[in-house]
C-alpha cells in the first residue's frame, strides 16, 4: 500500500479522455444529426414538397402549423434516424412517439397521437429514394444503401463538431 504512488485529481478530467471514433448514427447526438440530416435531404432535392405543407398541423391537438418552413425535411430526417435505432417499426409507432398533450380546457389533458398522413408521406418518400423498405413482418426498416447514406452524415456530424 505504501509502495503505490497516490494519483491526485487535477479537476480537468476531459483532458485525458482520448475522442472517440465515430461509425454511425448512434455516436453523435441525436438532435445535431436530424438538423445535418435535414439539410442532406433538402440539398438532394430528391424530396417532393406536397402543397399541403404550408398549413398542415403535425397533430390535431396542436393549434397552428409549425413555423420552419422545413419541417418536412426534420421529421423525415427524424423518421430515418428512428428507424435506424428500431427498425420494423410502423405509422403507429411513430404516431405515438410524436404524439403530445391535447390541452382541452378545464378538463385534464390527456394524450393525443400525432397525424399519421405526415408520417406515411415521410415514410413513403424515404421510400422512394432508397433509404428505406418495408419489413415483411410489417412496419419499415432501413436498407443497406440507407444506412450507409445515414453513417456518412453522421460522421460528417462528428467532423464538424469537433
Amino acid at each position: 500500500m505504501g509502495d503505490e504512488e497516490a494519483t491526485t485529481f487535477t479537476g480537468d478530467w476531459l483532458a485525458d479522455v482520448v475522442p472517440k471514433k465515430v461509425y454511425g448514427v448512434k455516436d453523435v447526438m441525436p438532435g445535431d444529426f436530424v438538423i445535418a440530416f435535414a439539410q442532406h435531404l433538402k440539398r438532394q432535392g430528391k424530396m417532393e414538397m406536397p402543397k399541403w405543407v404550408d398549413y398542415a398541423k403535425t397533430g390535431h391537438f396542436k393549434q397552428l402549423a409549425p413555423l420552419d418552413p422545413d419541417w418536412l425535411y426534420h421529421r423525415a430526417a427524424s423518421l430515418a434516424r428512428q428507424l435506424y435505432v428500431k427498425n420494423g417499426k410502423g405509422v403507429l409507432h411513430f404516431r405515438r412517439i410524436y404524439g403530445g398533450k391535447q390541452r382541452r380546457g378545464h378538463i385534464p389533458n390527456k394524450r393525443a397521437t400525432a397525424s399519421g398522413k405526415i408520417i406515411r408521406y415521410c415514410m413513403q418518400q424515404l421510400e422512394s429514394m432508397g433509404l428505406v423498405e418495408a419489413c415483411p413482418d410489417g412496419g419499415r426498416r432501413v436498407t443497406p444503401q440507407g444506412m450507409r447514406e445515414l453513417d456518412v452524415v453522421a460522421r460528417k456530424v462528428s467532423e464538424g463538431s469537433s
